[in-house]
């Protein structure tokens, strides 16, 4: 069997009566960023935040999911263009169920991100691209794992920032610049945004 054989099952549940049942919209809130610029601190912290609120909420960190769905991809160009790719696909399927979806993936190239965003637009999703933003030299002086260290010695090689770009994105939907920000203000301007854009009331 091939792909040409395959069709969309539909299911007999639509987005309204998700939206309807949760009362919220489905939305991916993409944190991009270098390793250490904050973002896995911020998406544990939003979590938590949007669940008090009673939000049904799920957060994708870019360590957890090499543990399991993505285990068999390394760190190439190629590899980590298909492990944002799966991420844009498990994403997408949360947000359709009405979830907001929190990723936390250092995703360094645009052409992946756009892809990531694109996948969710043709299935009439929401995707907002968020720019955790923190200079090369604060990233190595937080350095919390002594990755950078390590790639500065050579013995971590295609590490982002270093010895592999990093693409800052052009058109964020947010910017968050957290040397000059606590977590709490971070959280609480991806949540504003939320609720100025009507994803939750």
């Amino acid at each position: 069997m091939d792909s040409q054989s395959l069709t969309i099952s539909k299911g007999s549940v639509d987005a309204s009566e998700r939206v309807n049942l949760l009362r919220q919209k489905g939305v991916t809130i993409w944190l991009t960023g270098l390793s250490a610029s904050g973002k896995s601190t911020i998406a544990c912290a939003l979590e938590q935040h949007l669940l008090h609120l009673h939000k049904f909420t799920y957060r994708l960190d870019g360590d957890n999911v090499r543990f399991g769905l993505n285990k068999d991809l390394g760190f190439d160009e190629r590899s980590r263009n298909e492990n944002i790719r799966r991420i844009g696909e498990v994403s997408r399927l949360f947000t359709d169920a009405a979830c907001i979806t929190i990723t936390a993936f250092i995703s360094p190239y645009r052409a992946d991100r756009a892809l990531a965003r694109k996948i969710h637009e043709e299935s009439g999703l929401k995707f907002i691209e968020a720019f955790v933003d923190a200079p090369l030299e604060v990233v190595e002086q937080r350095d919390p794992k002594g990755l950078y260290k390590k790639a500065r010695a050579g013995e971590i090689k295609e590490f982002t920032g270093i010895s592999a770009p990093y693409e800052p994105p052009l058109n964020a939907e947010l910017h968050i610049k957290t040397a000059e920000c606590e977590v709490k203000e971070a959280v609480q301007m991806i949540t504003d945004y939320l609720l100025h854009e009507g994803y939750i009331s």
